[in-house]
């Protein structure tokens, strides 16, 4: 991990449906307490590199940490602060995992994860139709690791000081 203290507590999640509202959803984030979690899975490559790069231009004047949703190798070689979602490796950079249940987090564990997403939450847009955890199994999930938990999915801040054993809390809509 490329920093000695603990990853921010608040996180935005991008994805496609932030569209032109990225940017000022980056803009938003509160400078040097906060990071982002960059998606995009579906443009292609040239297309997802530059608007990479427009919001790594942002974060860096901000104090943002940034990270890609990706593989370590293609993390480092784009310039972010570390990697989420897949891989080993990836020397001192942040790496995240997403996970939905304890499984998954023993996954994150074994793989080297440093910080864990649980989701979701609460009812939420991005994921229609999927059972929530709620506030009392996702304390139960967060209290069986060590690793900084971010509660994910339905999340505002509102919502976020009302949960044990979270980290911080992530977002899409609330930054919005």
């Amino acid at each position: 991990m490329a920093r000695r203290h603990l990853p921010p507590r608040l996180w935005l999640m991008t994805d496609e449906r932030l569209g032109e509202r990225l940017l000022e959803a980056v803009a938003r984030l509160p400078a040097h307490r906060a990071g982002i979690v960059f998606r995009h899975y579906r443009l292609l490559e040239h297309e997802r590199r530059a608007l990479f790069e427009q919001v790594k231009r942002i974060a860096r004047r901000r104090g943002l940490m940034l990270l890609l949703a990706g593989p370590v190798a293609q993390a480092r070689a784009w310039g972010a602060d570390g990697s989420h979602g897949c891989g080993r490796g990836g020397g001192r950079r942040l790496r995240t995992a997403p996970a939905h249940h304890l499984a998954e987090i023993r996954a994150a564990e074994r793989a080297g994860a440093s910080l864990v997403f649980l989701s979701p939450v609460f009812p939420t847009r991005s994921h229609p139709g999927i059972p929530a955890l709620g506030p009392a199994r996702f304390a139960r999930l967060a209290r069986r690791t060590r690793l900084p938990v971010v509660a994910l999915g339905g999340m505002d801040a509102a919502r976020a000081r009302k949960l044990r054993g979270a980290h911080g809390w992530a977002g899409i809509d609330a930054w919005t």
